[in-house]
């Protein structure tokens, strides 16, 4: 028998419906639609995100997926007593291109942690064309006796809802 007590988890807050003013998810379009550490969805406009031939700009379907997957981690770093999470890696495949509408990025867990996180992140069109795959790793901080030997880490930015 096991001497942790489930039921005193505390249940980390969504990120569901929030925005955060001032920062590369609004001025990109993001939204969260769906939040957990298991898995967490993201959409983004193409319109706003294009490179100089109309194609979805690469460095756009990266920060999306590094979204994805921080916002899962930061779930994953509550849910361990910690205070935030950081992307440290991030290796993403572009295989077709898309001009308009709108993607989808679901993070999906790998390895969810007391001190880091792997996440695979699958980005996708309308159409459910995959249109890149990323694998991201986050590093979690401020957890039970993280900061002892250093400085403890920034506060993670406060979401607003709208």
């Amino acid at each position: 028998m096991s001497d942790i007590d489930d039921t005193e988890v505390p249940t980390p807050p969504s990120f569901v419906g929030l925005h955060w003013p001032g920062t590369l998810i609004e001025r990109m379009g993001m939204e969260v639609i769906e939040h957990t550490a298991q898995r967490t969805v993201l959409t983004m406009p193409v319109e706003g995100n294009r490179q100089s031939v109309g194609l979805l700009h690469g460095g756009g379907s990266a920060a999306l997926a590094e979204t994805a997957a921080s916002l899962a981690a930061q779930a994953q770093a509550w849910s361990v007593g910690a205070r935030s999470a950081v992307g440290v890696e991030l290796s993403i495949s572009h295989l077709r291109s898309t001009r308009s509408g709108q993607v989808t990025a679901v993070a999906t867990a790998l390895h969810l942690g007391r001190t880091s996180t792997v996440h695979l992140v699958d980005i996708r069109d309308e159409g459910g064309t995959l249109i890149s795959s990323a694998r991201v790793t986050n590093r979690i901080l401020g957890g039970p006796g993280w900061g002892q030997r250093g400085a403890g880490a920034p506060p993670v930015d406060s979401p607003t809802t709208v």
